[in-house]
């Protein structure tokens, strides 16, 4: 057991303990007794310090807690000292878990077995499971803050409606919009690599592009190109175009002196170079774009939907839903949004894996 580790069992037993203590001086055993059972269970991994306790005791500590703070969150309005103390107690049994398993298993045994996913989902889920038990256990008003199983309820019942949305915003406004960006901008950039001029023109015009305001774009763009996705699209054409500009053509400026030199050896023209060489030393940095550009797009056409769109749409929805103080919709078209740009920018840095699988960065992972 590492320093860390040890420290992490001995305030999740102490904490579990002063649970217990408050939790028996709060009322009869059976209110949430569950709750109390598992403080019970958390006192007793103290002695680990005597008695060795396996790996996954402290998974099954963490899940108990978890399943006994969900399930008692009715019986409290509000809930007591001792309900809290479990909630920091089953968290930190949950991190020491994952320590420990991280220690345990080689990182390639635990990439092949998928393992290395256990991680991110207990992370996920242990940030959910706090979120529930705080809104609920503390009283937090719907309107300020729902809980996750309130988000999820209308995500089931309005599926229709975001499934509409999502078709609006990202299936046309940003997936349309980013291939033409980026594309634009990957184009351009091959084309001002053998222009000095246009290189020093472009590219500080492309900086201050950049920074311009979406709330001050979008209402010209719908303007330009009227109330449905087109508008939103060209949103984030102008987005995208100039990140990719910049990291393509300093991208292409990767490969060193003596790379080009040695192509100029084999009697390699500029095209030849620019493929085989070039191109390939650009790759991270066109990923880089590729990456960054696909939060940008989807930030981009939501918000210029607050400017002028159908009765459909992501920001559409969001606008008009916090104007009726229905939050719960306003989170569910979040949770998607949310959802869809992660998916977005997974795909891209898998592709990137499989493409740049030569670079030291992608080597190491």
């Amino acid at each position: 057991m590492t320093q860390l580790q040890h420290y992490l069992a001995i305030v999740a037993g102490g904490i579990s303990l002063f649970g217990l203590v408050f939790g028996l001086m709060s009322g009869p055993f059976e209110q949430a007794m569950l709750v109390k059972a598992f403080l019970v269970l958390g006192s007793l991994s103290l002695v680990r310090f005597f008695v060795p306790i396996g790996l996954w005791a402290d998974a099954a500590l963490a899940f108990l807690g978890t399943v006994a703070l969900l399930t008692s969150l009715t019986v409290f309005s509000p809930a007591p000292a001792f309900f809290w103390l479990a909630l920091i107690a089953a968290w930190l049994f949950a991190w020491l878990f994952i320590e420990r398993l991280s220690r345990f298993l080689a990182p390639g045994i635990a990439d092949s077995a998928g393992l290395g996913l256990i991680i991110p989902v207990v992370f996920g889920i242990s940030i959910l499971v706090i979120w529930e038990v705080v809104t609920r256990g503390a009283n937090v008003p719907q309107v300020i803050l729902p809980p996750p199983s309130m988000i999820g309820a209308r995500i089931a019942a309005s599926a229709g409606t975001l499934w509409a949305d999502f078709q609006q915003t990202f299936l046309k406004a940003v997936l349309i919009g980013y291939v033409l960006g980026c594309g634009a901008g990957f184009v351009v950039a091959i084309l001002i690599d053998r222009s000095p001029f246009l290189k020093s023109g472009l590219l500080p015009l492309g900086n201050l592009v950049s920074a311009l305001p979406i709330v001050g774009v979008a209402p010209i763009m719908v303007m330009w190109f009227g109330f449905d996705w087109p508008s939103k699209a060209a949103v984030v054409v102008i987005m995208t175009f100039f990140p990719m500009l910049v990291n393509t053509v300093a991208g292409l400026n990767a490969s060193s002196v003596i790379e080009r030199d040695l192509m100029r050896t084999y009697a390699a023209g500029y095209w030849q170079t620019l493929m085989k060489l070039r191109l390939p030393a650009a790759a991270p940095f066109i990923f880089n774009a590729l990456k960054i550009n696909s939060t940008l797009a989807l930030i981009g056409a939501i918000v210029a939907e607050f400017f002028g769109t159908p009765i459909v749409g992501m920001g559409f929805r969001i606008s008009t839903e916090v104007g009726r103080m229905n939050v719960d919709m306003v989170w569910a078209e979040i949770a998607v949004a949310a959802v869809a740009g992660s998916v977005f920018y997974g795909v891209i840095t898998l592709v990137e894996r499989r493409v740049t699988f030569w670079h030291p960065s992608v080597r190491g992972a």
